[in-house]
């Protein structure tokens, strides 16, 4: 089923990169393709991307602004400027932005485009690719219908998770779930190395491994229980665990995330 009205799409995707992507293939779990175009500097990428989702490819970004009733911006901060005067023109208030870009405001956006448009600012993760992304989104309460805000709801929990936050707030979201997963494969990766290390095969290592992240990740968000006390469940009193959480502990584990997190957070509120 295509869009209603003068829209021939739904959505339509300018960027597909690994995020748009991941986004674009989480959203043909609720969506059909037809509904659904994109377009991307690099044609081999294009006709990629059609071949392997059936989703068309729009001529460029214009045509796919024009078509689409949600025009999902998935660039780089540093090309919003060069795609934004490819497409201000075409843009209308019947149509919503959904940008996805770390440190760009709703109200950088829109003086940016420099017309009457409605903005929806969010930060989603690459596990979107597999169904269980994270998103923080928000947006200006009242530019937006009812029917709008659910469509909205169903686009991002269509590949996971969506919170809604105070834009003030999406600085931290970046920290906390934006640029996160990087965080978890380098410790899938290290902890896959140590078990290497006393002789379990590399593959049998990364699935002992991600299965107990995925496996812990799962006990916090379905017991409701604060980590802390799920971690001391698993610490025996003298045991194998306490020691291993003693060594962390030694070597700054929790200092170095944090620190992880000041250098995202102050790259963010740097971006324009």
């Amino acid at each position: 089923m295509a869009g209603t009205d003068q829209f021939a799409y739904e959505f339509g995707f300018i960027g597909m990169g690994n995020m748009g992507y991941a986004i674009l293939k989480g959203l043909l779990h609720q969506y059909d393709p037809q509904q659904i175009t994109f377009s991307a500097r690099n044609r081999e990428k294009m006709e990629d991307v059609a071949a392997r989702t059936n989703v068309q490819p729009a001529a460029d970004n214009r045509t796919c602004a024009a078509k689409a009733r949600y025009v999902v911006l998935a660039v780089k901060p540093q090309q919003f400027d060069h795609v934004i005067e490819e497409i201000r023109d075409v843009i209308s208030e019947q149509q919503i932005i959904i940008s996805i870009a770390p440190g760009i405001t709703i109200a950088s956006l829109k003086e940016r485009f420099g017309v009457a448009c409605r903005i929806v600012r969010a930060m989603p993760n690459t596990p979107a690719l597999v169904g269980e992304g994270m998103s923080g989104v928000c947006w200006q309460e009242s530019e937006l219908t009812a029917e709008e805000k659910d469509t909205i709801r169903g686009f991002f929990q269509s590949f996971g998770k969506m919170e809604l936050v105070e834009e003030k707030l999406m600085d931290a979201v970046v920290c906390a779930s934006g640029s996160s997963p990087a965080y978890v494969y380098l410790f899938i990766e290290a902890l896959a190395d140590s078990a290497v290390k006393y002789g379990i095969p590399r593959a049998a290592a990364y699935e002992l491994v991600a299965q107990t992240v995925l496996g812990s990740a799962r006990m916090v968000l379905e017991t409701g229980e604060h980590p802390g006390k799920l971690k001391d469940q698993v610490c025996s009193p003298g045991g194998t665990t306490i020691a291993g959480v003693a060594a962390l502990e030694e070597f700054g584990m929790r200092n170095a995330i944090l620190k992880a997190t000041d250098a995202c957070y102050e790259k963010c509120t740097r971006i324009k």
